[in-house]
């Protein structure tokens, strides 16, 4: 595994990283609430990947590990189930392996490109969730968005 020329050294690569809402709402009208996904629990790290171009980055392709085995997986995910988006050095050899797997084009990004897209999404990710729902919140909410406005 080589970096192209002029990017970051063999074995390193800057890619966006963000994680999984704790709670996140679910059902008719948004009224019920599930912990994590399908595939990770809730405050689960995960590496994007890969956007799909054309739908406004709603879906993801991301390598995180598994609600169930603990190990590497690759998924596609929407993008309102994942906060606080940030740029990191990746040098696990296993996340590597996998991004390369994938052939995704985010594999191989410059520390700057990383961090424009980890704004970009950050917006992005609370407007998904804002209108995902037109309901209400459920009484009492622990969604993201409920959790990070009440007090600490």
């Amino acid at each position: 595994m080589t970096a192209p020329a002029g990017g970051t050294p063999a074995g390193q690569a800057w890619l966006t990283a963000a994680n999984v809402v704790r709670w996140r709402r679910y059902g008719e009208g948004g009224q019920e609430l599930r912990p994590g996904t399908k595939s990770h629990r809730g405050g689960s790290k995960v590496y994007v990947i890969g956007t799909y171009a054309g739908v406004a980055h709603e879906q993801l392709t991301t390598i995180g590990r598994g609600r169930h085995t603990g190990t590497y997986i690759t998924t596609d995910m929407s993008t309102r189930n994942l906060h606080t988006f940030r740029a990191v050095p990746v040098h696990s050899p296993t996340v590597l392996r996998l991004c390369e797997e994938a052939g995704a084009g985010g594999c191989w990004m410059s520390r700057q490109d990383a961090e424009e897209l980890a704004a970009l999404l950050g917006r992005l990710s609370v407007g998904y969730r804002t209108t995902s729902w037109a309901g209400p919140h459920p009484t009492p909410c622990r969604c993201h968005e409920c959790l990070t406005l009440s007090p600490a």
